[in-house]
């Protein structure tokens, strides 16, 4: 199953839609419904996300005539279904019935009803409830003529650390560890007297008086996450039984799910993404291409889906910004560039009532006499032009490294600094990429990383022992590899490597030592021998084979290593040691991305230019051009745009294009 059936069951074109809730109205906006999404060229809509109580109003009982007939107008109207499980949103009944199902926080709070994500997927109950929801509408809709996709819950998030979910870690534990013995092994229990002498004593992370154990909070983001993917499992597996159709589930970046998403690329049959900036402007232009790139990478480069964005939405802080004039194609654009097979957004038309309903909508409160309606209606033209792009991938010559275990290990309590932060590094490291025009994939420690020019690891705190064997076979075969601070310093268990960081092999390629990890008071700011800033970090090193490019210059580090590069093999091994200043940051990207070759998708076009290259299996490229600048700019050749039909020879201000390469 893939994104071809998919786009064959659209009629060969891209996803244009988003979430659609017509319990919320009435049949005479049904009917302006259908009108209006024909005009927007709408040609996907989900279904049933939150109607889980409308749907099985008391356990057991079902009610499908409604959406038996919302199923048959789409389709009477052109349009294809995304049909989701309800199982995000448990209705009061199941709760009163099940009080245990509900989620527990860490300090011993059992929340109530009253919102959305009212679940705890450890608990039994809950988990039979939601496979037999799933499987009651997949026996009812699985070959219905409307349907193209499948949608399984909503946002996997919720954690729990109640009773059932101690006994389901218990049960993990063993068959990870094996024994109690190892299991105080792995978690170092011989500090502070932890040390289990019983099963029945290992409990989830809760509230405690100070540090909890690093290798015990580990140990549960790992064990949590696999509950989640078992859960997603156990639902796609039973609508598997009964259609035929792809099934997916809509991931949360950038930070909302701390989950291990290169397990879930590989077990939904597309991956599938919900976007919301949290930066108006430029940074929501570089925001979408991170999603986007890790999206596809997650998926092992195949096409994916936008699942959600918001129409007019960008969630800064304490307030929700209004997008600018023409976000809404740039930013759909900057998904579909990067892999998307279409654009869709939550939702359809804005609630009058319940905890969303200033969220935007294709459809606003003000109806279709709208600056945001016409912008919709305008890229639903322009995606509809779009069709012959469906399928294609997009390919990159540079990787930046993200590993969940890394993520997980540095969220742990008692590291040397608050202010390390691993999803903050990736987008750091993705955003110089982006902004030197360079397209990216995300990529694995221990993935083959051979068809790179250049990989940047820019928070590898945990890094295994087959990660580091990895990046040195990479190293010695020809890659330049660039490792930032605080990287190899811990093994899978949490342990610190001794002798050195980061891990020997690693070091050996690098040809460096670390010796001590010196984080910077607050605000310091500290210049290097080559003029660059840096801040929040430094660490005492020696080369051991490396040459020194910069040293520091102030206090007991005066004159050591801050940025090393070692010959290694046929590859190079760069290592900073601190925390650049985003400006000298960016130039040390750009002067890696020229030493290893790596050119932008279309030379010749000035910063602020966002350009990415799909390609097609038979040799077909194009390349999809945005404009973040307020210059018009000349583009290097004339070429077709699609989105105009015509003849392109510039890009407006703010300006998109996609151009036939041949």
């Amino acid at each position: 199953m893939s994104t071809r059936q998919l786009t064959d069951r659209l009629g060969g074109s891209l996803a244009f839609g988003g979430d659609y809730n017509p319990e919320q109205w009435d049949p005479e906006t049904w009917k302006q419904d259908d009108e209006l999404m024909r005009r927007a060229r709408v040609n996907l809509a989900t279904l049933g996300v939150f109607s889980w109580a409308l749907l099985e109003p008391e356990e057991g009982r079902y009610e499908f005539d409604w959406l038996d007939a919302q199923l048959d107008r789409l389709h009477g109207n052109g349009v294809a279904v995304d049909l989701a499980t309800p199982t995000a949103s448990p209705p009061p009944w199941f709760t009163l019935a099940h009080p245990d199902a509900l989620p527990v926080g860490p300090d011993g709070t059992r929340l109530v009803h009253g919102s959305r994500d009212t679940y705890c997927l450890a608990a039994p109950a809950y988990r039979l409830a939601a496979r037999r929801i799933a499987t009651a509408l997949a026996e009812r809709y699985g070959d219905h003529p409307a349907l193209a996709l499948w949608h399984v819950h909503n946002e996997y998030a919720t954690i729990c650390h109640c009773d059932h979910t101690a006994a389901a870690f218990r049960v993990w534990l063993r068959a990870r560890h094996g024994s109690l013995d190892a299991l105080n092994e792995a978690w170092g229990t011989a500090f502070w007297s932890q040390r289990y002498g019983s099963w029945e004593q290992v409990l989830p992370p809760r509230a405690t008086q100070w540090h909890k154990n690093p290798g015990q909070a580990v140990d549960f983001r790992r064990f949590w996450s696999d509950v989640v993917l078992d859960a997603y499992r156990e639902q796609r597996d039973a609508i598997r039984a009964h259609s035929d159709r792809p099934v997916t589930t809509n991931l949360m970046l950038p930070g909302y799910q701390n989950l291990d998403l290169w397990a879930f690329g590989r077990e939904t049959d597309l991956v599938a993404i919900d976007h919301y900036p949290t930066a108006p402007g430029l940074e929501a232009g570089a925001a979408a291409a991170y999603d986007a790139d890790r999206a596809r990478s997650f998926g092992g480069g195949k096409p994916w889906l936008l699942m959600e964005q918001g129409t007019n939405t960008v969630y800064s802080g304490d307030r929700v910004l209004a997008k600018e004039p023409g976000d809404i194609l740039r930013h759909s654009l900057g998904h579909i560039a990067r892999g998307s097979e279409g654009a869709l957004f939550f939702q359809w038309r804005q609630s009058r009532a319940g905890s969303e309903q200033w969220h935007s909508a294709m459809v606003p409160h003000a109806g279709p006499d709208s600056r945001t309606f016409r912008e919709v209606t305008a890229l639903g033209e322009a995606v509809a032009r779009l069709g012959e792009l469906a399928g294609s991938t997009v390919r990159a010559e540079v990787a930046v490294l993200h590993d969940s275990d890394a993520w997980w290990a540095m969220d742990v309590d008692g590291l040397p600094s608050a202010e390390l932060d691993y999803p903050g590094a990736l987008r750091r490291a993705h955003r110089a990429l982006w902004g030197a025009g360079a397209t990216v994939d995300f990529a694995h420690p221990e993935h083959d990383l051979g068809r790179y020019r250049l990989v940047l690891a820019p928070a590898l705190h945990l890094l295994s022992d087959a990660g580091a064997a990895n990046l040195r076979r990479y190293v010695s075969g020809g890659g330049t590899l660039l490792v930032q601070q605080f990287s190899g310093a811990v093994d899978e268990r949490l342990y610190s490597r001794l002798g050195g960081y980061p891990a020997a092999p690693l070091r050996e390629a690098l040809g460096i030592r670390v010796e001590e990890y010196r984080p910077l008071a607050g605000a310091e700011l500290i210049t290097l021998s080559d003029g660059s800033r840096a801040t929040a970090w430094s660490e005492s090193l020696r080369t051991e084979g490396a040459e020194t490019l910069a040293e520091y210059t102030h206090g007991m580090l005066a004159g050591a290593p801050a940025l090393t590069r070692h010959n290694f093999g046929v590859g190079q091994g760069w290592y900073l040691s601190t925390q650049l200043a985003d400006a000298d940051y960016a130039a040390l990207v750009a002067r890696l991305l020229a030493q290893a070759g790596v050119t932008p998708a279309l030379p010749g076009l000035p910063a602020g230019v966002e350009a990415v290259t799909r390609h097609a299996a038979d040799g077909r490229r194009w390349h999809l051009l945005i404009n973040h600048g307020d210059q018009p700019v000349p583009l290097p050749e004339p070429a077709h745009d699609l989105l105009t039909d015509g003849p392109a020879v510039q890009l407006p201000p703010g300006g998109c294009a996609v151009l036939r390469a041949n």
